[in-house]
């Protein structure tokens, strides 16, 4: 069910989506930022346990939407299964709000939070997918405008949540202050849901063919009975490092299995696009491997070795909290993601708007940049602390690489895609995403911390070899998607040679990007 209603503009409707989004980030992100050092400094983990099972639940938390897509196509609908998403999302905070610090607890939360992102994550994006479907530009932009709800949300969140923590913890004490962080994210949902029931009638008229249906009890019983099998699941997994990594891994090599089928048996006009699809999800795994590192070696090289006070010219102007470095993405992507907007709809206007291929080449090379200044800055190092400025510019860097790869990352299976797989692949894009996320806590273990060095010149040594690797692995993976790009323009070029061939949907007045329709 995709009828437009001229009645109803697409920015209210985009909106309404862009707010749940927002506060549902807000949760994840404000719980996300204190995950990795809640497990070693209230559970006792050390760094490469905490690194490995915040990767095996990041892991989980994105294959799961590959089952909430299609629960959304197929039996909820897409609208009811975002809601549940987010209400479910909000008890998995809310778990985490209790006073407890037991391990296997911990896991039984992350359960239920990784079944409230698979129900939420793929049906809010497939929505926006559905408000826009027939026009690529708008598509891109806004794409990348619901990318930068993701992080308006973040960004105030892991501002808050840490300084929670530390507050609550001088006063009442250091468990009350863990707990009333991750506390502030369930609120931050109730939030966002409550703002979704006011602005709800501007999605009637989007959706699957499921929410045009009563709800089925037996397909809510099964979705309720699923449910609770992935939490006891979860908890299996992220008690066992070796389970993890065999289930992780065998997530991804089914649903590589899974979309060389589809390709297989696809219609023949089809096909060009779901290989140029998979080709731009393959580099999309290697990209996250990068991100990864933002709540794990970026993370902890901020704890050790990272002058906290921000200073310009001499002047103090103040100082974070370690965790909060985590908020400088956020902060350059709500600053760089409206340049990026107004980059693709000039160049759209004049038919100069680079391919997604190329934008994916682009974002691989700063992010290649990014982490280079990161070893760079350890030569102006004192006393093993590096400014907070090198973490700002690095994370710069780093942040234009993401939302030119990852924020482009749902437009392209909005481009490629048949209409009909948008759930499933929806679902796939996360399912890969967690795979390299887990890859990524692999690949910062490389920078472990013996147990007893304290020496901030021994870590630094130790962190900023694993930066410069990264960056030569950045500079690899530009050159391979350069040299990939003859044959992504090809494949490009057969997708919208069928695409032009049916009839657009019909135009609808929008008030955000300002932008004519394409014709056919």
């Amino acid at each position: 069910m995709t009828t437009q209603n001229s009645t109803v503009s697409q920015t209210r409707s985009f909106t309404t989506v862009f707010m749940i989004e927002m506060w549902e980030r807000f949760g994840f992100y404000g719980m996300q930022v204190l995950m990795v050092t809640y497990m070693m400094k209230k559970l006792g983990f050390v760094d490469t346990r905490a690194n490995l099972v915040w990767g095996a639940a990041a892991a989980l938390i994105y294959a799961t939407p590959a089952i909430g897509g299609w629960v959304g196509d197929k039996l909820l609908g897409t609208r009811r299964t975002m809601t549940i998403g987010a209400a479910v999302l909000a008890v998995g905070y809310a778990l985490l709000w209790l006073p407890t610090n037991k391990a296997f607890f911990l896991y039984g939360a992350l359960g239920v939070i990784i079944v409230g992102n698979g129900f939420f994550k793929p049906n809010a994006g497939n929505l926006v997918r559905k408000i826009y479907e027939g026009d690529e530009t708008k598509i891109d932009s806004a794409f990348t405008m619901y990318y930068m709800a993701v992080n308006i949300g973040s960004m105030i969140s892991m501002t808050l949540t840490p300084w929670i923590r530390d507050y609550v913890g001088a006063r009442y004490g250091d468990s009350a202050g863990w707990h009333t962080a991750f506390g502030v994210c369930s609120i931050g949902l109730v939030l966002g849901m409550t703002n979704y029931f006011l602005m709800r009638r501007a999605l009637t008229h989007v959706g699957s063919p499921a929410d045009a249906l009563p709800i089925n009890p037996k397909r809510l019983a099964a979705a309720v009975a699923g449910s609770l099998a992935v939490v006891v699941i979860s908890i299996l997994i992220l008690q066992s490092i070796d389970v993890a990594r065999v289930c992780v891994y065998a997530a991804g090599a089914v649903v590589l299995g899974i979309f060389i089928n589809l390709i297989r048996i696809s219609h023949r006009d089809e096909r060009a696009g779901l290989i140029a699809a998979l080709v731009l999800v393959v580099e999309t795994v290697f990209f996250f491997i990068f991100y990864q590192q933002m709540s794990t070696s970026l993370n902890l090289f901020a704890q050790n070795n990272v002058n906290l006070d921000f200073r310009l010219f001499g002047w103090h102007l103040f100082t974070w909290i370690p965790e909060q470095y985590q908020n400088l993405n956020s902060i350059w992507i709500v600053l760089l993601s409206p340049v990026l907007v107004f980059i693709y709809n000039s160049l759209g206007r004049v038919g100069k708007d680079p391919g997604i291929a190329v934008k994916f080449a682009w974002g691989f090379s700063a992010v290649a940049v990014g982490f280079f200044i990161y070893g760079v800055g350890a030569h102006w190092a004192v006393d093993g602390k590096v400014s907070s400025w090198i973490m700002v510019w690095g994370y710069g860097l780093y942040s234009l690489g993401e939302l030119l790869v990852s924020g482009l990352g749902l437009a392209m299976i909005a481009r490629y895609v048949p209409a009909r797989m948008g759930g499933f692949m929806m679902g796939a894009y996360f399912v890969a995403s967690g795979l390299s996320q887990y890859l990524g806590s692999v690949v910062a273990n490389l920078a472990h911390i013996p147990e007893g060095l304290t020496d901030p010149l021994e870590s630094l040594a130790i962190y900023t070899r694993l930066f410069n690797k990264l960056g030569f692995a950045g500079v690899a993976c530009t050159a391979i998607a350069v040299a990939m790009l003859p044959l992504m323009n090809r494949l490009s070029a057969s997708h919208s040679d069928v695409a032009t061939n049916h009839d657009p949907l019909p135009a609808v007045r929008s008030e955000e990007f300002n932008l004519a329709p394409r014709g056919p």
